[in-house]
């Protein structure tokens, strides 16, 4: 009886390990980082290599404390290369001080309340008949469809961003990194 005993408790030991692995190997990495899903959105997106400006312009904003609150919330997270295609100048002139409300209103655009990861926004886009409406915490829109296999998520002038990277948990919440800019109308 001991014998079984002390097997029964090794397969149970090498089962947990093996479970313990195989979840740190799915790990989402974001920018050459792990995202940890116990760490808040700021904790995760300052180790990103990919958001360095996004992260710069939550701390122009003043958003840090916002976004390291409970929430939870479900971030479009464009890259810096979404940030780079903006016309010459914009993300400089959008970081001064005195364009903290532009600003403000810009990336609180790309933040919508609530967690809504990547199976309950193709669930809503497809009760929508084939459109989602998320209303952001800027108090505007954003459209969540489907295009070439892909989540789209377009803003209010009519400009889509491609979801690149999915599902990335966070204590607060969840990321969906985007590649472009969403611009509130």
């Amino acid at each position: 009886m001991q014998i079984r005993f002390k097997r029964a408790a090794s397969i149970a030991l090498a089962v947990s390990l093996a479970v313990g692995t195989a979840t740190a190997v799915a790990q989402v990495m974001v920018g050459g980082a792990p995202m940890l899903p116990t760490k808040d959105i700021i904790d995760n997106a300052v180790n990103s290599k990919d958001h360095t400006t996004l992260v710069a312009a939550v701390k122009a904003a003043g958003l840090v404390d916002t976004l390291k609150g409970p929430g939870p919330f479900t971030v479009f997270a464009p890259t810096n290369e979404a940030f780079a295609a903006l016309p010459p100048g914009t993300v400089d002139t959008l970081l001064k001080p005195e364009n903290k409300g532009k600003l403000t209103t810009i990336l609180t655009y790309h933040v919508v309340p609530g967690k809504i990861d990547a199976a309950t926004l193709a669930k809503q886009i497809k009760d929508g008949g084939g459109m989602a409406s998320l209303k952001t915490a800027a108090g505007g829109t954003l459209t969540a469809k489907t295009g070439n296999g892909r989540v789209m998520i377009v803003d209010e002038n009519g400009n889509a961003s491609t979801v690149a990277i999915a599902d990335v948990m966070q204590s607060n919440g969840v990321i969906h990194v985007v590649d472009k800019v969403l611009q509130p109308k």
